[in-house]
């Protein structure tokens, strides 16, 4: 059995934050942001622009480019932030609702930054072990940047957080776009360094931690958590490609084409020369900024546009997200021509 992508869809807010904003409130040179940071710019959201409403539309776009009907889709996963429209509510139930996937069912998953990956090979086995699951969405949305603090230093690698929805429907037996398999590593030490402090059971919510300016991202540690994160965010990056990449049967000399998230530019440079990759195997996300779970997928629809890929390509999707955690797929692309892996 094979599980392929069938269609992406993303969608992008039209309002933006210039990288000469970002400057202004962080009281930044403007080159830092630029060329150290790598933001020329960032969607951020809109009055209508809201979580789930996000990945409402990327679904829409991701069925109407796959010509799939919504009635066909068995199950709906969730891939957005957890930061959305209410704060307890089960998002996958209102897509379900909004796009008329009336003989779905669905859930949400939360990894951070890692969701889509998570959610992938979540996806991926429950379709190999239900012979109902056929056909599945993967859709949300993403604006983390309401959390941030453009005065607050300790959250300065957060800058780049972006808003945009992004969806991915996968099919049994779908003869392109194959996807191979997963490696992903979540290490616990990093649990508690970026937070929201306040809002929570531990610290309910008040007037004056609003006044205060408290509802907003967190480093409590950061002196610790840049120490312990050096030595071994990076080789996490390279680790969980090659895992994946090994599981396929396959090494890092063989891919054509690397959907990475949006980071600092010396550290996606790091990447690309660990693998042995040029700029052109890849994407920086300049323009877009860190979109969270979002980015992989973004990615692939730029390369798509970009002439990028082509049938047969081996694709690596590799994602990181506060906690930690860690996580690569790779993914054989287009039609197939031979057999998967070696």
């Amino acid at each position: 059995m094979t599980i392929g992508i069938v269609s992406t869809g993303v969608y992008i807010p039209e309002h933006i934050m210039t990288a000469e904003e970002i400057a202004n409130l962080s009281n930044l040179p403007l080159e830092v942001v630029k060329t150290k940071m790598g933001i020329t710019q960032k969607p951020i959201p809109g009055p209508d622009d809201h979580t789930v409403a996000m990945g409402i539309r990327a679904a829409e776009k991701a069925l109407q480019k796959g010509n799939i009907d919504p009635k066909t889709i068995d199950l709906i996963i969730y891939i957005g932030e957890e930061h959305k429209e209410y704060p307890l509510w089960t998002a996958a139930i209102k897509m379900q609702e909004e796009l008329g996937a009336y003989h779905a069912w669905g859930f949400d998953v939360a990894l951070r930054c890692g969701t889509t990956i998570m959610a992938m090979k979540v996806a991926k086995s429950m379709m190999e072990s239900d012979s109902s699951i056929n056909t599945v969405l993967l859709a949300g949305g993403y604006r983390n940047s309401d959390f941030i603090d453009y005065t607050n230093e300790r959250t300065r690698f957060m800058f780049n957080l972006g808003a945009g929805g992004a969806a991915m429907i996968l099919k049994k037996d779908h003869p392109e776009n194959i996807v191979l398999e997963f490696d992903i590593l979540t290490d616990g030490s990093f649990s508690e360094d970026v937070v929201v402090p306040v809002g929570g059971t531990k610290e309910p919510l008040t007037s004056e931690h609003l006044e205060k300016g408290l509802y907003r991202l967190d480093v409590l540690d950061p002196e610790g958590m840049k120490t312990r994160l050096e030595q071994k965010s990076m080789q996490n990056f390279i680790n969980v490609i090659r895992n994946a990449l090994m599981k396929s049967g396959y090494t890092e000399k063989e891919i054509d084409y690397l959907a990475i998230l949006h980071m600092k530019k010396s550290a996606h440079d790091f990447v690309l020369h660990e693998l042995g990759l040029t700029e052109e195997q890849s994407i920086y996300l300049s323009d877009y900024g860190h979109i969270g779970q979002m980015d992989q997928i973004i990615s692939l629809e730029l390369a798509q546009e970009n002439g990028k890929l082509k049938d047969g390509d081996l694709t690596i999707l590799v994602s990181a997200g506060i906690g930690y955690a860690w996580g690569a797929v790779a993914i054989q692309w287009g039609k197939q021509k031979g057999s998967v892996g070696i």
